[in-house]
């Protein structure tokens, strides 16, 4: 028989078994090592890297806004404040996906009012956002009310923040606007031309006026701080801190107190107001009416709210003390007549019949006097007392255009003259040159006729008005008109650059200033001054000249109707002037569109402002405002 065989081979499979162990040890083992190698590697070559890498999750740099500067007028009241806003910001990357950001925004919108355009606004601005992890803004100016919702809630509101700034706040709202200007949100286009660094904490940024002309003094210096933070970004606790620089303190010239009295004086009219300190060329008082809130600008206005200011037939956004262009009308006289006697064409003495009207050749056309039966025999300080048309058209026609265009560019007109306002313009100062350039023609003796009473072609701003009649003032004298009075105290930090400097007024002889000068006062305190209304019951004197500027031409047989004309077609009302007279310490200009007559629409708004400055009783207007 047959040796029985084995249905198992126990041996081999013993030997099977133990290799097949053998080898699962062998890779277990390699495991561990890679896994021992690895863990080596982390924490103790790459151990600095990671180490950095877990603080960058934990601990953040944040960007510390400095404080804006606040903005004084000169006798130390505050015109620009700084108030805190509690905001509700989120920041995108910790809500989530957009999902989860809709969401969160309903969520939010179920605690605290959230409007569509605060919706639209925080899309906007994320999309504008300079960096990853930058906290946007929802809504601003939270209640307390609202705060107190949002805080019980934090837990479900991941990257959700109650964040506190200091934002920029106008107590006396729109009768400073037109001259401090306002901040806003800053924009792309604004971030390209700052430091963006400087700028990574702060939201806001001088717009218009002097917060724009002085934005790197108010701004400041930003500061730096590292912050630790949960797993949902919150702040835990503040590492290190570098502190912000705050921004310099502004002390202005102008006077509250005259620049409410100024806008008062104007009744709801539309108009202008500029006073100036001839000593100093420091703005006292700019008044554009009407104005608006640049408050509801600091955070961001409503489409339909500045859609309604845009389209409002007062124009409340132009700026007409600085852009307003006008013919000066009469209030140019003054100039004229030193542009005259000065320049040679004729002599203090000179004198003219005048019977209401002046034609260059016999029989041809009548440049008319605003008097139909003329003046009579007329000098040049009659000419100014009583704003004889007559006497200027000769002698605007004996001197042709050259000579004006030169007087007056030495008297500031067709220029920017001041110093720190942004948005002043040149306006219009015609010449030989400027018509054949922008009308493709000759200039006519007709067009130096037309000039000489300051209507035609030539245009200036109540600025403009207002700096020449202080050159007139102080005889010659240039001083820049300025805003800026001292920076935190510091009067000598003001400096005014070359290109800003302008020449002193050169007459061949002084005696023509004091002839002016005693012509104008003329003006107000004379027995037939076109102001004389103004100068009843002064215990001071005034140098004025009126001026009633047209707005739409009138036919040479025509008369001025203005109860006939639409009130936008109706002249304009303007007065220069300065005071005391024998030492000027304010000089005023005012125009007050298609109010009229300068001596019945204009002059008393000046009188008013000249009384209250010469009465020193600005303290109690101002005291007023802040109770009323």
């Amino acid at each position: 028989m047959k040796k029985p065989v084995a249905l198992k081979d126990h041996q081999r499979e013993r030997r099977t078994f133990t290799n097949r162990v053998m080898l699962a040890f062998a890779v277990v083992v390699v495991f561990m090592l890679v896994l021992v190698a690895r863990l080596f590697y982390l924490q103790v070559i790459e151990h600095d890297v990671y180490r950095t890498l877990s603080d960058s999750n934990r601990v953040q740099l944040q960007p510390v806004p400095p404080t804006r500067g606040l903005i004084y007028d000169r006798n130390g009241v505050l015109l620009a404040d700084n108030r805190p806003s509690h905001n509700l910001t989120l920041v995108r990357e910790q809500v989530g996906d957009q999902e989860a950001l809709e969401a969160t925004i309903k969520q939010l919108a179920s605690l605290v009012e959230i409007s569509e355009r605060d919706v639209e606004r925080f899309y906007k601005r994320l999309s504008q956002r300079r960096r990853p992890y930058q906290s946007v803004p929802l809504k601003f100016q939270l209640s307390d009310e609202e705060i107190a919702r949002i805080a019980v809630n934090y837990h479900r509101l991941p990257g959700v923040e109650v964040e506190a700034e200091l934002i920029r706040y106008y107590p006396y709202t729109g009768s400073l606007v037109h001259a401090l200007g306002y901040v806003g949100r800053i924009n792309e286009r604004e971030l390209a031309r700052v430091d963006a660094q400087d700028y990574s904490g702060t939201h806001h940024i001088g717009k218009l006026g002097v917060e724009k002309f002085y934005e790197d003094r108010l701004h400041g210096t930003v500061g730096l701080q590292k912050v630790e933070t949960n797993a949902r970004g919150r702040v835990l606790r503040v590492l290190e801190r570098t502190d912000p620089i705050p921004g310099e303190d502004l002390q202005l010239h102008l006077d509250l107190g005259l620049q409410l009295v100024a806008e008062r004086a104007l009744n709801g009219q539309r108009g202008a107001v500029v006073a100036l300190d001839p000593a100093t060329g420091g703005i006292l008082a700019l008044v554009s009416a009407p104005g608006y809130d640049p408050n509801e600008f600091v955070t961001g206005i409503s489409s339909k709210d500045y859609r309604a200011l845009q389209e409002s037939d007062d124009l409340p956004l132009f700026n007409r003390a600085i852009r307003g262009r006008y013919p000066p009308a009469s209030t140019l006289k003054p100039v004229i007549g030193l542009a005259a006697v000065d320049s040679g064409t004729v002599s203090l003495g000179y004198d003219i019949w005048d019977p209401g009207y002046y034609q260059i050749t016999e029989g041809g056309r009548r440049y008319r006097d605003w008097k139909r039966g003329g003046h009579g025999r007329v000098d040049l300080r009659k000419a100014i007392e009583e704003s004889v048309d007559t006497y200027f058209y000769d002698v605007g026609h004996r001197m042709g255009i050259d000579p004006m265009s030169d007087y007056l560019q030495r008297f500031g007109f067709g220029q920017v003259n001041s110093l720190d306002l942004p948005e002043d313009h040149a306006a219009i100062l015609p010449s030989r040159e400027w018509k054949r350039r922008m009308r493709n023609r000759p200039w006519y003796p007709g067009d130096s006729i037309n000039l000489s009473i300051g209507q035609g072609f030539m245009l200036a701003t109540p600025l403009q008005l207002a700096t020449a009649t202080m050159a007139i003032a102080n005889r010659g004298q240039w001083r820049v008109p300025r805003m800026l009075k001292a920076i935190e105290g510091d009067e000598n930090a003001v400096v005014v650059p070359e290109d800003k400097q302008h020449p002193d007024i050169k007459l061949k002889r002084e005696r023509y200033w004091d002839y002016m000068i005693e012509a104008m006062e003329d003006v107000v305190h004379g027995r037939r001054g076109t102001a004389r209304g103004i100068g009843r019951d002064l215990n001071y004197r005034i140098a004025g000249k009126t001026g009633t500027a047209q707005v739409v031409g009138i036919k040479q047989d025509e008369e001025y109707d203005a109860e006939a004309l639409a009130e936008k077609y109706r002249d304009h009302g303007l007065f220069v002037g300065f005071a005391p007279a024998e030492a000027p310490r304010i000089v005023v200009a005012v125009v007050v569109e298609n109010g009229g007559g300068g001596s019945s629409a204009a002059a008393p708004v000046a009188r008013e402002v000249f009384d209250a400055f010469m009465a020193r009783e600005l303290t109690e207007v101002v005291a007023q405002e802040e109770q009323g």
